[in-house]
């Protein structure tokens, strides 16, 4: 991410309609306007996003709560795709928590999204799990763990 200048912030509601488009654009079932002012809304969410040349380009909404730190949603424009985006925001994230006094991060992932396990377990995240039937469709979801130290 080199040739382009770059930033990440908190995401705001100024930020709905850029962030209900790259939604649409990454996934067969996406979230909800509704869903997105809930979680811009919720005390313990954050929804941060990677911005190129002041454009929207990817985000990622998690939770910290009692240092554990939950990942809700990723999504990366697919312009954007394999260029470390997903991996850097993760990695920011996790940082970021790590402030907090992060001791374990957990996600849900599509058990046939291997890009997505791909990414994780290259953030160092482990399968714990698995949710039968997870997804609106059916499909199963793998739960995917990381602990750190104290």
């Amino acid at each position: 991410m080199t040739e382009r200048y770059f930033s990440i912030r908190s995401a705001t509601r100024e930020d709905l309609e850029a962030l209900l488009n790259l939604e649409q654009n990454c996934y067969l079932f996406p979230w909800s306007r509704q869903q997105f002012i809930d979680e811009l809304d919720n005390p313990v969410a954050t929804i941060d996003v990677v911005l190129v040349e002041g454009q929207i380009v990817a985000y990622l909404c998690s939770w910290l709560i009692c240092g554990e730190l939950q990942i809700q949603n990723l999504a990366t424009s697919p312009d954007f795709r394999r260029r470390g985006i997903g991996q850097m925001l993760v990695e920011y994230v996790i940082t970021r928590s790590g402030r907090a006094g992060l001791l374990s991060a957990w996600l849900e992932v599509r058990e046939d999204n291997q890009a997505a396990i791909n990414l994780y377990t290259g953030c160092g995240f482990e399968v714990q799990g698995r949710r039968k039937k997870y997804y609106q469709d059916g499909e199963d979801a793998l739960l995917l763990g990381r602990h750190f130290p104290c």
